[in-house]
């Protein structure tokens, strides 16, 4: 996984495991959630990896596929998903938003090759492609959630969005809004 560019902010440190390319703060952890909390500031998630799954059958197969209703999905409405062992364990997860023509996931880091192989083995006769796109990276904003920019975008993206908060204040409102992370889905060392 390639380090985030905004790692060479001031003040920043690394964070641990999987989120290592991406800041687990920007100083003060404190500071940085009181920022998120009060509406303001973005999170750098560009270490989770993006997939593109586009054509015209992409709605009604991820709803067969998995355990969110796709069908009749409205673009720009984000969304998240599961698919499940036959036995209803979660097997992988992923969150994104239908643009019309794609829907863009992000999915934790280090499981964008397991989901993209997983779908692949599950198209039969589904008009559908399926790509890692790694011309986008996620980000997340108090005001606006996940979103997607262009990679090459996010310097200057994070010029305009600003302050950058780090991973572990993220990690505790995401705590605190009840969102599981389904991180040990990427590692099989993880129970």
């Amino acid at each position: 996984m390639t380090a985030s560019p905004l790692l060479s902010l001031p003040g920043a440190v690394a964070g641990d495991g999987a989120d290592a390319p991406v800041a687990a703060h920007y100083g003060s952890f404190n500071l940085e959630q009181r920022t998120l909390a009060s509406g303001e500031g973005f999170v750098d998630l560009s270490h989770r990896d993006v997939l593109r799954i586009a054509g015209p059958d992409r709605l009604t197969w991820l709803h067969s596929l998995t355990s969110q209703a796709f069908e009749g999905l409205t673009p720009g409405v984000w969304t998240s998903s599961l698919i499940l062992s036959p036995q209803g364990h979660v097997e992988h997860f992923f969150s994104g938003v239908d643009d019309g023509s794609s829907f863009l996931a992000w999915t934790e880091p280090g499981a964008g090759e397991a989901l993209p192989a997983y779908l692949e083995r599950m198209k039969f006769w589904s008009d559908v492609t399926v790509t890692l796109d790694a011309s986008q990276v996620s980000v997340w904003r108090p005001s606006q959630g996940y979103s997607f920019v262009p990679r090459e975008s996010l310097e200057t993206y994070a010029a305009a969005a600003g302050p950058a908060c780090g991973f572990w204040a993220f990690e505790a409102l995401r705590i605190e809004r009840g969102e599981p992370r389904f991180a040990s889905l990427a590692d099989p060392n993880v129970d």
